[in-house]
């Protein structure tokens, strides 16, 4: 039964790397979905990641109308949340380069550099 389990939940990866493939081939540069198949990440793990990243933006323009103009705090909660195969300097400069969360991880991007 374990066996069986395991190769549905294979054959749901390809399925979601499949549509996640044919989105690229009408925009190439979708590099954020190229580093997801690289990876092995889920379609679960890629919408606790799009809801991690929901929340810190939230906080990020809460803090920002507050004052704040430093965000390593919200960038370690960012690390915390990663799945362990993901790299966040990949991450950061994927989802920069498909536009997603672009204030959020532009501030990320100076976290790095720092």
């Amino acid at each position: 039964m374990d066996k069986l389990v395991e190769l549905q939940s294979r054959v749901q990866l390809l399925e979601y790397h499949q549509k996640l493939l044919l989105k690229m081939l009408a925009a190439p540069n979708l590099d954020f979905y190229r580093l997801v198949i690289e990876k092995g990440i889920s379609e679960q793990e890629v919408q606790a990641f799009n809801e991690i990243c929901e929340d810190l933006n939230k906080k990020m323009e809460k803090q920002k109308a507050e004052g704040f103009i430093h965000f390593h705090p919200l960038f370690i909660e960012f690390l915390n949340s990663l799945p362990a195969e993901l790299d966040a300097k990949e991450v950061v400069q994927s989802c920069l380069r498909q536009h997603l969360y672009e204030t959020l991880f532009l501030e990320f991007n100076k976290c790095l550099n720092d």
